[in-house]
């Protein structure tokens, strides 16, 4: 009987210790990401051209480099994030401000941010998911802006 409690005991704490294994592993993000445009949704804004994004992603640092043609004109910006909610500031061009909150929800990022774009003020929650074993991401937004709301979805395809 005795055997069999040990048994009982060691398959708990082995139980319990895969599942704070699993709950501290987090997606990884980093990689380049090449849009692909067919699968976004891109709301009332033109679809790009081309879109890569290349993520460098060490917990809790995600740094971003984005290439963007077309669509709404050709960019190149940085962003630099932290997941533990605390406020980051980054600038699209000169005069485009936006603060970003980015936390975790299960293996997503969640992402909460206002700025201004040309001088219009607009909020976003954004939401990015791994899928396809890590081989396609997608980011869905909502964005609130002028009176108006819409939604866009961007799919990028691993590099």
């Amino acid at each position: 009987m005795r055997k069999s409690t040990l048994r009982i005991f060691s398959l708990a704490l082995l139980t319990l210790a895969l599942a704070l294994v699993q709950a501290q592993a987090k997606s990884d993000f980093s990689g380049t990401w090449k849009i692909d445009a067919a699968k976004g949704d891109f709301g009332p804004m033109p679809p790009p051209d081309s879109m890569t994004q290349k993520i460098v992603h060490a917990e809790p640092s995600v740094k971003v480099n984005i290439v963007q043609t077309g669509g709404g004109g050709d960019q190149t910006y940085d962003m630099s994030y932290t997941t533990d909610g605390k406020e980051c500031l980054n600038h699209m061009g000169a005069d485009n401000e936006i603060k970003t909150k980015l936390t975790w929800d299960g293996d997503d990022l969640v992402g909460d941010s206002v700025g201004s774009f040309e001088g219009n003020d607009f909020t976003a929650k954004d939401r990015w998911v791994l899928s396809d074993g890590g081989k396609t991401m997608t980011v869905t937004r909502h964005i609130s802006a002028g009176g108006q709301d819409f939604d866009m979805k961007f799919v990028f395809a691993k590099q």
